[in-house]
């Protein structure tokens, strides 16, 4: 029998929690993601002050971490003209982000969601998403 091991919304409400308090800390207002181990929305918070555009670009960017089990940044570096993946971001719809900010979330191993951040530059989205992982695994430590 498999055990699928998943996230649920107070494991997503940590996340979100460490995120945020890395994101006041910094003074960017964020907008933050978090999904299942398929890439669907379990919770989603915009800061006071998280941009609007950034609503979409957090849930896809935490899509693309537990979906593809792979960091944005990773996409990002490889998505170059002259690339074999060149073009992926286009995929899904053009739901498969390639901008920093997006981390995949494991537990024991096993990719059970991710979560995914918007305002800051691609680098304070890291951090922050960062953050709440950090967070989320200290808490059930």
């Amino acid at each position: 029998m498999l055990t699928i091991k998943r996230l649920d919304l107070d494991d997503a409400r940590l996340l979100i929690e460490g995120a945020a308090r890395k994101a006041e800390e910094i003074g960017i207002p964020m907008c933050i993601a978090v999904t299942d181990e398929s890439g669907n929305l379990i919770a989603f918070e915009r800061m006071n002050g998280g941009k609007v555009t950034s609503i979409t670009v957090a849930q896809d960017k935490a899509y693309t971490a537990a979906a593809a089990r792979k960091a944005t940044h990773e996409y990002n570096q490889a998505c170059i003209p002259g690339n074999l993946v060149f073009g992926i971001h286009t995929s899904m719809g053009g739901r498969l982000c390639v901008v920093g900010g997006g981390l995949p979330v494991a537990v024991d191993g096993h990719v059970v969601g991710g979560i995914g951040l918007s305002s800051g530059t691609p680098q304070q989205d890291m951090d922050c998403a960062q953050a709440g992982i950090d967070h989320f695994l200290n808490q059930r430590a």
